[in-house]
């Protein structure tokens, strides 16, 4: 006897028609949906029902509800697509957040080793250290080592619309970490939270690296939707190296 089809909950397709909403623009980020009767009786369920599609919605991170207040459409969350050469500030803007740079330090000094390897130089190099603010919280540290003479004018929002050369393409490095007492400091957040920890060597013109990043990453969501051809390294979480 062929199976037949199990019908799809009500609630699931209610919040499926909301979440098409918010999409479409019907609703924006911090507006108040309609109240709870007035959905209930608009979709012609109980709101008992309603409710389990709200709460669909909220566990998806689409709404969030606040008791005595009403339901809100949430923010994004942020996400970090590894298939792209825009950098993490630039991929994070171009969703609508808002990220605000604080310069912590830059110098001019040799690379450790391991970074001068990657950059293929022994000269002194600029070293930027930098906190990125996503919407007002703590989200990034990043320490960039950019080699002499490709930063015309050092913009510290955005290096790669500094550079003397364009961006040809680059490798992405991403590893699961924990937080040290230091960095934790920074990013308001417990010594030993999980993080990704994202090493990129930037490329120029023939292939010549014009910038490293070694970047801390809490809070954001990691897209690893690159092309199987495409360089990604993804270990499994027993690595779990301390960040310094």
């Amino acid at each position: 006897m062929p199976l037949t089809e199990r019908k799809q909950p009500k609630y699931v397709t209610i919040a499926a028609d909301l979440e098409a909403a918010i999409k479409a623009g019907w609703y924006h980020v911090g507006q108040a949906l309609p109240g709870q009767r007035e959905l209930s009786a608009q979709y012609g369920v109980t709101l008992m029902t309603l409710r389990q599609a709200l709460r669909l919605l909220e566990e998806r991170g689409i709404i969030t509800q606040h008791a005595g207040r009403g339901t809100f459409v949430k923010s994004p969350k942020p996400t970090y697509g590894m298939a792209t050469l825009r950098s993490l500030s630039d991929e994070l803007r171009a969703q609508g957040h808002e990220v605000q740079t604080d310069l912590l330090g830059k110098s001019r000094r040799p690379a450790p080793q391991w970074v001068a390897e990657q950059l293929n130089t022994t000269d002194p190099v600029l070293r930027i250290e930098r906190l990125r603010k996503i919407d007002g919280t703590p989200a990034i540290h990043q320490v960039s080592w950019v080699p002499e003479p490709y930063l015309k004018k050092p913009d510290f929002t955005s290096l790669y619309s500094a550079l003397e050369v364009p961006v040809v393409r680059a490798t992405e490095r991403l590893t699961p970490a924990v937080l040290s007492e230091r960095l934790a400091t920074l990013l308001d957040q417990p010594p030993g939270v999980p993080v990704f920890l994202s090493d990129r060597l930037t490329f120029g013109p023939d292939d010549v690296p014009v910038v490293f990043d070694r970047a801390t990453i809490v809070g954001i969501e990691i897209r690893t939707d690159r092309k199987a051809e495409d360089a990604v390294t993804l270990p499994a979480w027993r690595r779990s190296p301390t960040v310094q």
